[in-house]
């Protein structure tokens, strides 16, 4: 694709689609979408994309679908196009840009997500939509349960951020069914932030002779301006967090936790010693979740605490700093973390000596190794009486409002971590 080729209108897509992006501020194609969709509207072949988190896959099939669903007029059927997305933020997302930028055409399409209201999910399907956009799951699960609700005359598959979608052997069934019963006569659209042995396997069962489309440049955009490693016992990993806060205060940033009993800890303690900090866990509901992110975009909370298992599908606001109290055990997950965050200056990733094997393969992953940041143990020290009493609070906190790892997240905990002090 040439470098002079900078508008959508030059990448094919119609004047109703150009002036539909204008409305929603997509002015110019991003790299992932300056290469696909011209191959996307040429309407023969699979595409595999491969780009990196936050870099404008979901535009390079949206706005193709949109088109061919404007050009099908009259023809136009029902069940057109299915995404199938890991998480049920992505989905949201993914169903909004269709919605908005097919809104003058008519376009209707259905959102199938776990925990949503299973009879609006059901008179969404009979209004007769022409995309279907849902989780693996509950997509299977309608299409097993859900009287009229029939995929058979489907046009278009698209398989997003395929490295995040099979999560055990179940889910890999499922789609293995939906592929089964699905017209073998389709287009399948593949899109990834890596190209793992697992996406390999969904290419294969999948896909026909794709065209492959890679712009991640082994995550060159992705990676930030300054990435470094600290190196700490794992008994003071709160209190280097403290102390690294301290020293960037008033930056915005992101701490990532393995569990969510750590995230939920953390801004207890955090809050207990006057950080504007939220945690985001997957306990708490969608509207819980929305509700605190929003609060972190406006500028309400300026540290977002955020559990391994809610960050996927999340769409994590820019940021200054990424803070990994927990190093990922995949490197793929720490290209994740990083690359949800936007545009970030700043990304410290704590290393305990158990981990030090984690950190290695992190560094053969990008090609570069990590600096260490600067933090004299003495001065992390200096913190740790306060920290104790702000944890030995917040346990309390913890323990008085029956909360415990793995139960939901009720409506009083919210508040209760909510709450600016």
């Amino acid at each position: 694709m040439s470098e002079e080729m900078k508008s959508f209108t030059d990448l094919g897509l119609s004047v109703q689609l150009v002036e539909a992006c204008e409305k929603m501020r997509w002015y110019s194609p991003l790299k992932i979408q300056t290469e696909v969709i011209p191959l996307a509207l040429q309407g023969k072949d699979d595409v595999i994309g491969i780009s990196p988190p936050r870099s404008g896959k979901a535009g390079a099939f949206v706005l193709p679908i949109l088109q061919a669903l404007l050009e099908a007029g009259p023809n136009l059927n029902t069940s057109f196009a299915c995404v199938l997305s890991p998480s049920r933020d992505l989905v949201f997302r993914i169903a909004e840009y269709f919605q908005v930028l097919g809104s003058q055409f008519g376009v209707k399409c259905a959102t199938l997500v776990e925990a949503n209201d299973i009879i609006d999910q059901t008179n969404q399907i009979l209004q007769q939509p022409h995309l279907i956009v849902g989780t693996l799951r509950q997509v299977f699960y309608h299409l097993r349960l859900t009287q009229g609700f029939s995929l058979a005359r489907l046009k278009y598959l698209v398989i997003h951020e395929a490295d995040l979608l099979l999560n055990d052997q179940f889910e890999e069934q499922q789609l293995n069914d939906i592929l089964s019963i699905i017209p073998s006569e389709r287009r399948t659209f593949l899109f990834s932030s890596t190209m793992t042995e697992k996406v390999h396997m969904i290419q294969r069962l999948s896909l026909r002779n794709p065209l492959k489309i890679d712009v991640s440049s082994k995550y060159s955009t992705v990676v930030t301006q300054l990435q470094q490693s600290c190196f700490m016992p794992a008994m003071l990993k709160d209190c280097y967090l403290v102390y690294i806060l301290t020293e960037m205060t008033g930056r915005k940033s992101t701490v990532f936790t393995q569990t969510c009993g750590s995230a939920f800890l953390l801004a207890l303690i955090l809050k207990n010693l006057d950080f504007r900090a939220i945690p985001i866990i997957s306990y708490m509901s969608q509207a819980k979740k929305l509700g605190a992110l929003n609060a972190f975009k406006s500028g309400k909370f300026n540290i977002l605490l955020c559990s391994e298992a809610a960050r996927r599908g999340l769409d994590i606001p820019a940021v200054d700093m990424v803070i990994n109290y927990n190093i990922p055990r995949d490197p793929n997950d720490y290209m994740h973390r990083v690359g949800w965050t936007g545009h970030v200056n700043a990304a410290i990733s704590f290393v305990n000596p158990y981990e030090a094997g984690q950190l290695e393969m992190i560094e053969r992953h990008t090609g570069k190794k990590l600096p260490v940041y600067p933090a004299p143990c003495e001065n992390v020290l200096l913190w740790r009486g306060t920290v104790r009493e702000a944890e030995r609070l917040a346990r309390k906190e913890i323990k008085e409002s029956g909360w415990k790892s793995g139960g939901y997240l009720g409506d009083e905990e919210v508040k209760k971590i909510s709450s600016l002090r």
